[in-house]
């Protein structure tokens, strides 16, 4: 039996059990799963081409492997696994989801689950999320300032969290369909019950990226793009108005304002089209004080993150394109991968 031995589980484990979801993640997943050790753990694998099955049976993890021939998300991968665990009985207490190219940090899981004890009206835990190689390039840096989000109660969540298992499965877990944004739209509706989402000051995951293409972080943005325009679809009408304001911002910086720019270039008023250039950069300098030091001390970071922000607009208008044409044309996409 290799390292997640669930012959004789410990109280902790009896209390919390971990889903991972993955493919094709090599060492990824090895050390995604020994970060696990002792756990009950349940690996759901969609179709890994690299041994990726045999490597966490090696490691003592229930496998489930998806049935391809229907519609993937991550969704249906996550609620599988839940599944799985809840056919194994008896269910424990507390959930850990957890992707495949991520490994826990030390200590997590007792600090997430002192915290759920603490307050149970708290369906969710979180923490910070960390890339493993932020230096490697500007994209993996990105993606490590995005999951610094504040501690304290939060609308969302992200893929890795321990929940309330009770909680997740009175929702019904994740909805199976939704392709990008899952974990928000989740969040939502546990929120609607009057369950609440709490991120604590904890180390949780280390995440691999592996994002050194801007093809790669432009398709990852287009992804944010069309999970805005979905949520929104889902549930827009709700009292908060659910990602209301992320639409309406990705169509005015994201559509309108590239598109007054063109019209101006091809109305042969280029000094028009530099005022939207100069609009665009007062953009990129507000977005950047907005944010505390606190949370992006770097100078050159901040400025990295504020022009992503608002140059990341015109693919996220991309990707809410995408959704409305779905949306309208009856039509279910395959999920929008980046690596």
């Amino acid at each position: 039996m290799g390292a997640l031995d669930t012959n004789e589980p410990s109280t902790g484990e009896a209390l919390r059990a971990v889903v991972v979801i993955g493919r094709n993640e090599g060492e990824r997943l090895l050390r995604c799963l020994r970060s696990m050790a002792g756990c009950r753990v349940v690996y759901v694998d969609s179709a890994s081409s690299d041994g990726s099955v045999a490597r966490a049976r090696a490691e003592g993890a229930e496998v489930v492997e998806l049935d391809m021939t229907r519609p993937f998300t991550a969704a249906r991968a996550r609620n599988e696994g839940f599944a799985r665990l809840k056919a194994l009985g008896p269910l424990p207490e507390f959930v850990q989801f957890v992707d495949g190219d991520c490994e826990l940090a030390p200590g997590w899981l007792d600090a997430a689950e002192s915290a759920l004890h603490r307050d149970p009206r708290v369906a969710i835990v979180c923490g910070r999320r960390r890339e493993r190689f932020p230096e490697a390039s500007v994209y993996n840096r990105l993606c490590d300032i995005e999951w610094n989000t504040p501690v304290g109660a939060a609308d969302a969540c992200g893929g890795d969290f321990l929940v309330r298992a009770s909680m997740f499965d009175e929702v019904g877990g994740f909805d199976a369909a939704v392709i990008a944004g899952e974990e928000p739209e989740l969040c939502f509706r546990l929120r609607e019950r009057g369950h609440s989402i709490f991120r604590i000051d904890h180390e949780m995951t280390l995440h691999d990226a592996a994002m050194t293409r801007i093809g790669q972080w432009w398709r990852r943005t287009q992804r944010s793009g069309y999970a805005y325009a979905l949520g929104f679809a889902m549930h827009g009408g709700s009292a908060e108005r659910f990602r209301r304001r992320n639409v309406m911002s990705i169509v005015v910086w994201g559509g309108a304002v590239p598109a007054w720019m063109l019209g101006c270039l091809l109305a042969g008023a280029p000094w028009l089209a530099l005022t939207v250039l100069l609009l665009l950069g007062v953009q990129v300098l507000r977005v950047e004080r907005s944010f505390p030091r606190t949370r992006i001390p770097e100078h050159r970071d901040a400025r990295a993150y504020a022009l992503s922000c608002v140059v990341g607009k015109m693919p996220e208008f991309q990707g809410a394109l995408q959704c409305w044409r779905d949306l309208l044309a009856g039509r279910r996409r395959g999920i929008i991968e980046y690596k």
